[in-house]
């Protein structure tokens, strides 16, 4: 018989939520990136988010948690997953290490997310993979011992498209329901663990914000999120010591959801202010292949041949007499490509 666990304020959080499926409740320790070690990578993350959510009020308890393939092919950017390319993504969360130091009990725990995964592909022929998975003993006492959290806006996770942003937006979630707090200051050393970098990537100050601090706070600050962030940098010297970051939520959302509601493709344009330019137009002979934002877009959203892809496309718009260069040519090619039986 499962063993269900007493629960404490996060997995109640979670169970009383279960009707809805725009967010998910991770426990705070979780979101504020506990697993220093091996931090998983942006589609890890991703699945890491999904199966929390579908464990739900359930996470701490000792039971399997079931989904299916289709599950995590209805997230963007991952809908082109098969059972083989699934592994990898398991076998980066079952590597990350969660530390968990309790000042109250004097005691550090060290462990991980994940217990043991299972694709059943039996039924494969069918469209039907099962995967399941049993979390780890230190994830399951970490959920049923918590009592803060983060509600994140599921699909604001599944848009962000780099791992860092994914990391940086759920520690600052975990932050905000905090009365009277609006910012927190970060040594270099503790934004360095809230990204997951290793010993020597990004070692220089400089580096470490072009590449990684900038670009994050700049993604979560575009329209995918209802947060809005500003970092300030304290110095001792000439040398950055602190990293103060701090957050103001959206109350209108209506920008957020027309975002999400926008094919990928140009994101970055829209975010920097860059997307004033001519109308795009397909290309009208050959492969979308090396072609932007067509070959993005089509790998993105169907596995079909850049070839084939790019002729169906020219003969729906033949039949539906439309112009190669419509307004609408990128949204319009999009959703052909989403529509596509896969092969």
């Amino acid at each position: 018989m499962p063993q269900h666990m007493p629960m404490g304020k996060t997995t109640q959080v979670a169970a009383d939520r279960a009707y809805d499926q725009t967010k998910t409740v991770l426990p705070a320790e979780v979101a504020q990136g506990v697993y220093i070690k091996h931090a998983p990578s942006l589609q890890s993350l991703k699945l890491m988010h999904l199966m929390v959510a579908k464990a739900g009020g359930r996470m701490a308890d000792d039971v399997r948690h079931e989904m299916r393939l289709s599950d995590l092919k209805q997230i963007e950017g991952m809908r082109n997953h098969t059972r083989q390319t699934v592994v990898p993504l398991f076998e980066e969360l079952s590597a990350a290490v969660l530390t968990i130091d309790d000042a109250v009990k004097m005691t550090t725990t060290v462990g991980g997310l994940l217990d043991q995964a299972k694709i059943d592909y039996r039924h494969e022929g069918g469209g039907d993979v099962l995967i399941s998975w049993t979390f780890r003993t230190t994830f399951k006492e970490m959920a049923r011992d918590s009592n803060h959290w983060a509600i994140l806006d599921r699909q604001a996770v599944f848009h962000l498209s780099s791992k860092y942003s994914v990391l940086l937006f759920q520690h600052i979630s975990s932050l905000t329901n905090l009365k009277h707090v609006n910012s927190k200051r970060f040594s270099v050393a503790e934004l360095r663990a809230v990204f997951g970098i290793p010993e020597g990537h990004s070692s220089r100050f400089s580096n470490f914000k072009q590449n990684i601090i900038v670009p994050a706070i700049a993604e979560i600050n575009s329209d995918l999120t209802r947060l809005h962030l500003t970092a300030t940098y304290h110095k001792i010297g000439r040398s950055v010591a602190e990293v103060e970051i701090a957050w103001e939520e959206e109350a209108d959302l209506s920008r957020v959801k027309a975002e999400l509601d926008r094919p990928k493709a140009g994101r970055k344009s829209r975010r920097e202010g860059t997307d004033e330019k001519p109308v795009l137009s397909f290309p009208a002979s050959g492969s979308v292949r090396y072609t932007a934002p067509w070959e993005e877009i089509a790998k993105a959203n169907c596995n079909w041949d850049a070839g084939k892809i790019a002729d169906a496309f020219r003969a729906f718009c033949a039949g539906k007499r439309i112009k190669l260069d419509a307004k609408n040519i990128e949204m319009l090619f999009t959703n052909f490509c989403a529509k596509q039986p896969r092969i």
